[in-house]
């Protein structure tokens, strides 16, 4: 078993996998990693299960230190990641050898950063799990979705693997301006037309209150004009609006059931992309069939075969 011991950690550093499935009607969240691409590339770079236990880093301040020697692989944001001072591009893994610091100090492009290592970090499963959701204390290195904190110690007994770096066409590109795809559905043609125009023929801008459980993007206000809901399902990506018009993207951490108006729902791409952009930035929406996000994102896994 290998081990490293965490030095410097904030409430946005958290253990993540896949999150859980099948709790909803408990009323559990899923949970799991905001930014699912860049965590099945770290660990695809170590021959782990994608899904596996990883570290998700959000907008640095994380530090680790080597108990012994350690095989780790890093994915997503640059968070000026430094081995002693020595900095670390993401897409690779590498080695750090027994006493030397690993460090994430500030976004230079992107949001969050994973860590893997092989086989995954060690964790109890919660309902199926080991996800921190910190809300309802479930996930984590003790089961009660505590953030990531100093002094605490970091376990893997996966077997190491040779060292790999993702080509230029597997690095997803975190500079991409492309507008978000979102399945149409739920309410949406119960909102005004001029609400629609400006739904995907806009600029959002991310609101600074933003977490896990979702974004909120601000712009022209949209208006519903249907009846009353009663609370219904609410899936990963779903574009709620309430009374101020301002959508909110509802994240793995979101609530179960919800009565406000939807636009539809981001695929899971989409998702991937939206959780690597900083408060203040600008992104855009654009209408796209179920059919054909669904053939987007088979094409996209086949890339890990």
């Amino acid at each position: 078993m290998s081990r490293l011991t965490i030095e410097a950690s904030t409430p946005l550093c958290l253990l993540q996998d896949a999150g859980r499935f099948g709790v909803r009607h408990l009323g559990v969240t899923q949970g799991g990693a905001l930014d699912w691409v860049s965590m099945s590339w770290a660990n695809w770079l170590l021959g782990n299960a994608l899904d596996a236990p990883v570290i998700e880093i959000t907008l640095g301040g994380f530090s680790v230190v080597a108990e012994e020697l350690c095989l780790l692989a890093l994915a997503g944001a640059d968070l000026g990641a430094c081995i002693d001072e020595r900095p670390l591009s993401p897409g690779r893994s590498f080695i750090l050898q027994k006493g030397q610091r690993l460090r994430f100090t500030q976004p230079y492009l992107g949001a969050r950063a994973y860590l893997a290592a092989p086989g995954g970090f060690n964790a109890p499963k919660v309902l199926g799990s080991c996800a921190s959701v910190v809300r309802e204390e479930l996930g984590g290195l003790d089961g009660f979705g505590r953030p990531l904190a100093e002094g605490a110690r970091l376990e893997y007994s996966g077997a190491g693997v040779n060292l790999k770096e993702l080509s230029g066409k597997q690095l997803p590109d975190l500079s991409s301006k492309a507008p978000l795809e979102v399945i149409l559905g739920a309410q949406i043609g119960q909102f005004s037309g001029q609400s629609l125009f400006d739904a995907f023929n806009s600029s959002w801008t991310l609101d600074s209150r933003a977490d896990r459980m979702g974004m909120r993007l601000l712009g022209p206000p949209l208006r519903y004009q249907g009846a009353p809901m009663i609370s219904e399902g609410i899936p990963l990506g779903a574009i709620q609006v309430p009374p101020d018009g301002q959508p909110i993207v509802l994240l793995n951490d979101r609530q179960t059931i919800g009565g406000y108006p939807r636009l539809g729902a981001l695929t899971p791409l989409a998702l991937a992309r939206l959780a690597q952009c900083l408060p203040g930035s600008e992104v855009r929406l654009t209408p796209v069939v179920q059919e054909t996000a669904y053939r987007q994102q088979i094409e996209f896994l086949r890339r890990f075969v």
